[in-house]
């Protein structure tokens, strides 16, 4: 049934929510033709200096999980806005790709969503697809351990072991006022809200925000107060970690009690990136230090939000939502700094907010579901170690975190580490 069929369906019962749903699908669609870039999807951003002294986003690295993923939606879209999306590309066409993708990645996960996505479509490629996920899905996949370990040791030689102010993990409540100058205004206004600058150059945008838009922030900021919506908690805590061929093991304070243990991907490349690589091998003397984190702005948020919704207030509803979004963001960046402040990085951090939050800090942060962190089971493992429950986050059975508006991340400390695609 076409796009415009459907949302006839829904307005014959909802005049204002099929407009508010045809709303978003527009800027959905829009958002999708700005990650898409020559057949692949960006699944991030960066912070990069212009010309005029300014500041701005750009897209950064891509993900053939993600162009499976736009695939499985756009197929349901008539073949011109397809076009569109995909700057004159087909469902078809971008499959295609994805299929012969498949033979210079690793990522089982990355494999399995082009299979169900060449299968959704009925493909022409989807038993070359199928193939290529059999090959990879081998417990036995060798690892060039002597390799490794040599690149493991350049990576961590010079690097000092920090020193933590405590062992385990501890929970944080702050109220929230202190986590808003942690927000990134440019997101919410962009990408949560759906600001768009029409032409305007970076500094005018930026100008017109403050002047338009900010005001909307902290209407929803007092609104949020008043009725006590927002609540940020955050479990987080330090353990012993070291590397053994593409795994990060996790250890008590001892050094040799393994409590967890995250077998990541490595780049198919030679000398190629894997997050246990910034940690000591499991064969040298010392052992490393890893953090991790878990957020949320608590449950309040989404029930207020489906209310809103209810009651017909969609606006405040898509503020309250990318509030709560960026706020979680927020959360996960104060307590992302606790952490190098703590372990006695805090003189990285460059002073400029809005640099800071563009990764201009020592090590990185890495949230599951990315291509460097794929397995969103591994949250098992942190939920354990965390106690997360005790701050009120749970996982479902599809190894979501619920509350909606709630993160979790490795904290890795190494200088070296630093965003990358699988």
């Amino acid at each position: 049934m076409p796009r415009s069929a459907r949302l006839g369906l829904v307005a014959e019962r909802d005049s204002q929510g099929a407009a508010l749903l045809d709303r978003l699908i527009r800027i959905s669609l829009r958002q999708l033709a700005e990650q898409h870039t020559g057949g692949d999807f960006v699944f991030t951003v960066t912070g990069a200096a212009t010309p005029d002294g300014g500041w701005q986003l750009r897209p950064a690295g891509t993900s053939l999980r993600y162009g499976a993923i736009a695939a499985l939606g756009l197929m349901r879209l008539a073949e011109p806005d397809q076009r569109d999306v995909l700057g004159g590309l087909t469902v078809h066409d971008l499959l295609g790709r994805l299929a012969k993708s498949l033979d210079s990645i690793t990522n089982v996960g990355d494999a399995a969503i082009v299979c169900w996505a060449c299968a959704a479509a009925e493909h022409g490629d989807l038993l070359r697809a199928v193939g290529r996920l059999a090959e990879l899905d081998r417990p036995d996949r060798p690892v060039d351990v002597l390799a490794v370990q040599e690149r493991r040791r350049a990576i961590t030689r010079d690097v000092k072991v920090a020193t933590p102010p405590f062992w385990g993990a501890r929970t944080l409540e702050l109220p929230p006022k202190a986590i808003v100058p942690f927000v990134n205004e440019r997101s919410l206004y962009q990408f949560q809200w759906g600001f768009r600058k029409q032409g305007r150059s970076l500094e005018d945008f930026i100008g017109w925000a403050k002047q338009e838009v900010r005001p909307v922030m902290k209407r929803m900021l007092t609104l949020c107060e008043s009725q006590d919506i927002l609540h940020p908690r955050a479990a987080y805590g330090y353990w012993k970690a070291a590397g053994q061929g593409n795994d990060l093991i996790v250890f008590e304070p001892d050094g040799t009690t393994e409590v967890a243990r995250f077998s990541l991907p490595r780049q198919p490349k030679e000398n190629g990136e894997c997050i246990a690589d910034f940690f000591r091998d499991i064969d040298d003397d010392e052992r490393d230090v890893i953090g991790f984190q878990v957020v949320t702005m608590g449950q309040t948020a989404s029930e207020v939000a489906h209310s809103w919704f209810a009651d017909n207030r969609y606006q405040d509803y898509l503020y309250l939502h990318g509030l709560s979004v960026e706020m979680a963001e927020a959360m996960a960046e104060y307590v992302h700094k606790r952490i190098r402040a703590e372990l006695g990085f805090a003189a990285e951090d460059d002073r400029d907010m809005e640099k800071m939050l563009s990764q201009s800090y020592r090590g990185s942060r890495y949230s599951f579901g990315y291509p460097a962190c794929p397995h969103l089971e591994d949250q098992v493992q942190i939920m354990k170690l965390l106690e997360a429950d005790r701050i009120g986050v749970s996982l479902s059975d599809e190894f979501q975190l619920h509350p909606e508006q709630s993160t979790s991340a490795i904290v890795v400390l190494n200088p070296r580490a630093k965003y990358f695609s699988v």
